[in-house]
């Protein structure tokens, strides 16, 4: 079987998964002298698992979606980790950058493969009957949620409900929410679970969620109540970072605050990072970007956490050595800054998602215009409106622009996935 599968293979595929009895196979004499045994079974159906994965696995991502339709083994079959495997093998997988934006009752995505599209191709996902999709609640739940990914699926976290989205059948089912409701917290994705932190006024606590058992559970007590903070994964740590102060400190906060002013605590939760070693359960020394500054936008790839932060008068874009294995685990290095007008502030006016992708680094302007904030100031730019798209190369250093976010897509959240 070829590498591809076109449509016209497809049907063919599909339709003889079922025997036609009307039609039997043409008949084929046998040579006198000879004995010939035909096989028992003509159609897909009757072949074993692995060689219907086989085939399975071979088809374009377009035809994918109609694969679970065909019958339930089909369908347990695409959810196999050997059917991932095996499109990695044929060289099928491609990393994607989804934006994910919440309108009433609905989920509006626009995916974008870096070295493979032109523009953004924008889709949606097919909500399941439930009453979490009900009018009026909906964007209430998810307006300020956060994105995760575990192998092709993307986890839409909100204040007290998720949403699983299955990049390849466009299918949404509601899962179970944390355990506390939050708003703006940090999330990250640890050896296959989900962490998430912050915005929660109610408790500091660090909830873990299992996607096997689909279930939520209090693993630890944050050291700091962050709000606006981002989350990221390396090396089995979870990241902590930036934010506001939300409410009061707690018992290990006030330790280290002790004596400061209120204007430095403040800048210490802007600028710093907490790091939660998910294996040993335990908090690592807090880290802060040198410098200071507020930090805005912060990813994780390649063994690195990148970290833009906004200045009184300038933007700075770092990278911090996440590798607990290396000598320099824990260093900083200030990085080339993104292609802004340096009069530019990020703040509620202009936001960010940074998300790593293989060895780049995607900025997405994900709210806010940039010409009218500049504009604020006396000056008049153009070309930077709303939805600017800009990609850093981690190896060559050098920062360059990809295609504009499409205007449908606003008050975005980004991931990305292998898919």
């Amino acid at each position: 079987m070829s590498d591809s599968c076109n449509s016209r293979h497809f049907s063919w595929l599909m339709k003889s998964c079922f025997p036609n009895n009307q039609h039997p196979p043409p008949h084929h004499p046998t040579p006198i002298g000879t004995t010939t045994i035909l096989p028992t079974g003509t159609t897909i159906a009757e072949l074993p698992d692995d060689l219907l994965l086989e085939c399975l696995s071979r088809v374009t991502h377009s035809s994918l979606p109609s694969l679970p339709l065909v019958c339930c083994r089909w369908s347990l079959l695409l959810d196999s980790p050997t059917f991932h495997l095996l499109r990695h093998r044929h060289n099928l997988l491609r990393l994607t950058l989804f934006a994910v934006s919440v309108s009433d009752g609905a989920l509006c995505t626009a995916s974008y493969r870096l070295n493979n599209d032109c523009s953004w191709k924008i889709c949606s996902f097919t909500p399941a009957n439930d009453p979490v999709f009900e009018h009026g609640c909906f964007y209430s739940l998810f307006s300020h949620s956060r994105l995760s990914v575990i192998g092709r699926k993307i986890y839409v976290i909100g204040r007290t409900a998720m949403l699983r989205c299955d990049t390849w059948t466009g299918l949404v089912v509601p899962r179970q929410g944390p355990v506390f409701p939050r708003k703006k917290f940090a999330a990250a994705v640890v050896g296959g679970k989900i962490f998430v932190a912050g915005g929660c006024a109610r408790a500091a606590a660090v909830e873990e969620y299992d996607p096997t058992r689909n279930t939520w559970s209090v693993v630890a007590k944050a050291p700091r109540k962050r709000y606006g903070c981002v989350g990221a994964s390396v090396d089995g740590v979870f990241y902590v970072i930036g934010g506001l102060k939300l409410g009061g400190a707690s018992g290990n906060e006030m330790l280290v605050a002790r004596g400061s002013r209120a204007s430095d605590a403040a800048h210490v939760y802007a600028s710093s990072m907490d790091l939660y070693d998910t294996v040993n359960g335990v908090w690592l020394k807090t880290r802060s970007v040198p410098g200071g500054g507020c930090v805005v936008a912060a990813c994780a790839t390649a063994g690195e956490i990148y970290v833009l932060s906004s200045h009184a008068v300038e933007l700075s874009f770092w990278k911090f050595n996440g590798s607990r294995k290396s000598t320099g685990f824990g260093d900083w290095c200030r990085i080339k800054s993104p292609p802004l007008p340096a009069q530019v502030r990020l703040d509620s006016t202009v936001r960010f998602s940074c998300v790593g992708i293989g060895e780049k680094v995607v900025l997405v302007q994900v709210n806010g215009c940039i010409d009218d904030l500049l504009r604020r100031s006396g000056r008049i730019e153009r070309g930077m409106k709303e939805g600017l798209v800009l990609v850093y190369d981690c190896v060559a250093g050098e920062w360059s622009r990809a295609a504009d976010l499409p205007e449908v897509i606003r008050r975005s959240a980004c991931v990305c996935v292998e898919c």
